[in-house]
This record gives C-alpha cells, structure tokens and sequence, in this order.
C-alpha cells in the first residue's frame, strides 16, 4: 500500500529551504574540500588512481550518509530529498558530457557517482511512499553511503588499488548489518547482509550502487508486503 504524504504548498517550500544548505555543503564538499585532499594525497606520494577513489568514498560518507541520517529528521516528504539528488546527478553528469571532468574524483571510464545520485534518492523515495517510515526509506542511501565506502576503503588499504575482493565485503558486513539492524530489525540486517554479497557486481554502466540499492529495497519492500 502506497503512503503518500500529503504535504502543503508552505510545508513543501519550507523542505525545500532546508534541502538548499544541504546542497551547498555537498558541493562545498565535492568542489572545494575534496580537491584539497586530493592534492594532499598527491603531496604524499599516493597514486592518482588511489586519490581519486579515495576521494570517491569520502563522498559517499560526507555527502550521501551524513545526508540520508539528516533526511529523517528535517524533511517530512520524500519529494524534496529526490529532487535535490537528482539535481545533483545532473550538476556532476554535466562535466563528463563536455568532457571535462573533475579530475580529483571523477574518472572518464565511468559515470558511477552519477548512478550514486540517482540510486540514493529514488531509493529513499520509493521506500518512504511504500513503507511510510523515512527511517526505514533510507537503508538503502546507508548501504550505498558507508557501506560501499568501507569496501572501498578496506580493499584500498589492503591492496592498494581499486579492486573487488571479499575482505571488503565481510568488512561492509560487519558495519553495515548492525546499522541495519538498528533501524529495521532483523529485516534491515538481512537487507545489509545481502547488499554486502551484492557490492561485488559490476556491469558497466550499471555499478554496485544500483544493484545495492536495488537489491535493499526489492528484500524490505517484498517482506513489507508480505507483513500487511
């Protein structure tokens, strides 16, 4: 059953006035502070390559996960928050369409911060109009947010190149099934725990974000469901 919020004209303006400085801190974030680092990075004798994914996973957490926690707690409709993210994909989408990336955190290979944006909101959006729980809507944005990153990370760290390995998976497990515990009981780990197998697919252009995403909301959506 589908829950529709039913939101005013002000109350919908007055999400959308606290999504602006939201937005802000995320370009602030994507232009600025991560340009720095990856310059940082570089002074420190990491690889471009390392720098950039590095990067990347800091995003993830800064923006997407800090972002999603927040989303509960200031935006009473789900409208808003996918707006924003999808205005987002198309502000970081423009640079590989006129060839001219950000070159400390996007690649020219692939367009996967691109699906992050889309994944992150219509996820959040899909969840909350099923569910009617904001808090439950954004298991997804969390898994694709801190759980990729910790992959990310773990597997940078270890191998010291961007690759898929399974010491990154049972690292996103053990973060990510409590998380999810926390906010959907045994639902919400089992939604993890499989979103952690599920990171290892790739098929460019689709990327672990999308199937993440796809495979938290198909588990919770399904049981929910099945639980009316």
């Amino acid at each position: 059953m589908l829950v529709l919020p039913t939101v005013t004209a002000e109350e919908l303006i007055y999400d959308i006035l606290k999504a602006i400085p939201l937005f802000i801190y995320i370009v602030f974030l994507v232009r600025f502070v991560t340009k720095h680092l990856y310059n940082f990075m570089i002074s420190k004798g990491l690889k471009h390559n390392v720098a950039v994914y590095f990067n990347r996973k800091i995003i993830h957490m800064m923006s997407g996960g800090i972002v999603a926690l927040l989303v509960p707690l200031l935006f009473i409709e789900p409208f808003v928050p996918m707006f924003f993210a999808y205005l987002l994909a198309i502000a970081i989408y423009l640079p590989h369409r006129s060839r001219r990336i950000t070159s400390w955190f996007q690649t020219e290979d692939n367009i996967y911060e691109v699906n992050f944006c889309v994944a992150w909101g219509t996820s959040i959006f899909v969840l909350w109009i099923l569910t009617g729980d904001p808090w439950i809507a954004i298991l997804p944005a969390l898994a694709i947010s801190f759980g990729d990153a910790v992959t990310g990370l773990v597997r940078n760290i270890v191998f010291g190149y961007r690759t898929k390995h399974w010491v990154g998976n049972i690292a996103m497990a053990i973060v990510m099934m409590p998380i999810g515990y926390v906010f959907s009981g045994l639902i919400g780990s089992l939604a993890m725990g499989i979103a952690s197998i599920v990171e290892r697919i790739e098929i460019n252009p689709v990327d672990d974000n999308i199937f993440i995403t796809l495979a938290v909301t198909a588990i919770i959506a399904i049981i929910y469901l099945l639980t009316l």
